[in-house]
């Protein structure tokens, strides 16, 4: 986690809200290099990082075992019909 590291470059309010709505408006789940690179405007790696590092701390993403990074804070389509098509385990 990126508070274990020296952050040189904290995000500013933009950055972050710029990466949460990308991360709403992904058509499919996006892996991190994918939403990295989608991004409609550059963010260093690091800081990108420390941004989904907070969304994920926040309770707003999950990132599963491929890396896939899913929205789930409030009311989301795509993880409603995820959880209904799902199996159930006990």
């Amino acid at each position: 986690m990126a508070t274990a590291q020296q952050v040189l470059h904290y995000p500013r309010l933009d950055t972050v809200l710029m990466i949460e709505d990308a991360i709403k408006k992904a058509g499919e789940y996006p892996t991190k290099t994918q939403l990295w690179r989608s991004l409609p405007r550059q963010v260093m790696y690091r800081t990108f990082n420390l941004v989904l590092d907070y969304l994920e701390s926040s309770g707003k993403i999950l990132i599963d075992t491929d890396g896939r990074i899913v929205w789930v804070f409030a009311d989301n389509p795509k993880l409603r019909k995820l959880i209904k098509e799902s199996v159930k385990v006990r």
